[in-house]
């Protein structure tokens, strides 16, 4: 069963092997309780494109991915999505596209969205968990 939504800068830390994120992020996949979005997996692309071994990790997360369940948009997301995006204006503040996004499949998905800051707090009924680094 998937619990938990795993977001941009936790999926990139465990990629790269940090030892926080790999103490977290492990049980997880070996629980068979992660997910992430092809939203993060872009994010996450954007973020090694620039390094110096990029092929090689672009087939090391694509390897880590097989054991971490990649969640689609579905119509019933992208309506959860207006939703949030409505509410959060009328609130007086969005946050990106992207997360809210991610936010409204983690919803739809019954997913914790696991993150290291507090941003995605401002989203109503999406469970969230921070993850502090050392």
């Amino acid at each position: 069963m998937r619990r938990y939504l795993l977001d941009t800068p936790v999926l990139a830390a465990y990629l790269l092997g940090r030892s926080w994120a790999v103490s977290v992020v492990d049980p997880w996949v070996l629980a068979n309780e992660a997910a992430t979005s092809p939203l993060v997996y872009g994010e996450v692309i954007a973020y090694i494109e620039g390094m110096r071994n990029y092929r090689t990790l672009r087939e090391q997360l694509r390897r880590q991915l097989i054991d971490v369940r990649l969640y689609t948009l579905t119509y019933p997301i992208m309506e959860r999505y207006a939703a949030i995006r409505r509410f959060m204006r009328s609130q007086g503040g969005l946050i990106g596209d992207v997360d809210t996004l991610i936010a409204a499949t983690a919803i739809e998905r019954s997913l914790t969205v696991v993150n290291l800051d507090g941003h995605f707090l401002r989203v109503h009924s999406l469970a969230v968990q921070i993850i502090a680094r050392p």
